[in-house]
């Protein structure tokens, strides 16, 4: 099987402003030779804010679409979460939907599970129910969002995923947390970690820098961003990855449980 290149887009958004958005990372973009993976951060197109009915995405929107052309035109898979609205039997629900765009123009999303209550984001979103797993050039790719990564059941390797991805908009005055549970993500489930969070300010005065990485399976940095905007790329061996887990078979001795109330 062959190793995977990734690359993690850490960036200042513009506020609720989705074209400026889109604009701003194709820019990053053109910097980028050969990638089979492109993470862009939480709320990529509008940035992080309560009230998902002020700007939110749909399915048929420009922002999907731009996600479906990028993916076929970098021959990559495009993926961050957006504030999406969905029509469901009571009307419209609002969703923080990873989506997962495929070069050959096929979409999947997750919807994030987890809903930060600090933030006030359980009154406005309604929370997702399924943890998924996607593949891509042999490769198992779980994605997970944000407040998702305080969990660690929820993001417990099962055997069945060789990276994890973690996108969010994360504040500096939390960053120590965001640095340590990335690693401890990356570390307890034996899997490559792309961390990817924004960078600025947002109209509220919260800050936040970055901190962005791809970490191997023992938690060491394969690439950083730091604490400003910047493009980061790395290639995961899956000989390292394999050859780590025989010898260090931590995975043989896990705790034999699962969710019971979600996929």
């Amino acid at each position: 099987m062959s190793d995977l290149t990734v690359s993690v887009v850490q960036f200042d958004l513009a506020w609720q402003n989705p074209k400026a958005n889109r604009a701003r990372i194709r820019r990053h973009l053109d910097s980028l030779e050969d990638t089979d993976l492109i993470v862009l951060p939480e709320f990529f197109s509008t940035g992080f804010y309560e009230n998902p009915r002020e700007k939110y995405e749909t399915m048929d929107g420009d922002t999907v679409a731009w996600m479906s052309s990028t993916a076929r035109e970098m021959d990559a898979v495009v993926t961050g979460s957006v504030v999406m609205q969905v029509q469901q039997d009571g009307g419209p629900a609002y969703l923080n939907r990873m989506l997962w765009a495929r070069p050959d123009g096929t979409l999947d999303w997750y919807d994030k599970r987890h809903l930060f209550r600090f933030g006030g984001e359980h009154h406005h979103y309604t929370a997702g129910g399924a943890r998924k797993v996607f593949e891509h050039r042999g490769w198992l790719v779980a994605p997970f969002v944000c407040y998702d990564v305080r969990f660690p059941v929820w993001c417990r390797n099962r055997g069945d995923y060789d990276v994890a991805l973690y996108v969010a908009n994360w504040p500096h005055a939390r960053q120590y947390a965001w640095d340590t549970l990335v690693r401890a993500r990356a570390i307890e489930n034996q899997s490559y970690v792309l961390a990817v969070n924004r960078v600025g300010r947002n109209p509220a005065g919260e800050i936040y820098r970055g901190g962005s990485a791809i970490l191997d399976s023992t938690g060491m940095p394969l690439a950083l961003c730091g604490e400003s905007e910047t493009v980061q790329t790395a290639t995961l061996s899956r000989t390292r990855l394999d050859e780590f887990r025989s010898a260090f078979p931590a995975a043989m001795d896990r705790d034999d449980f699962t969710i019971g109330d979600c996929q």
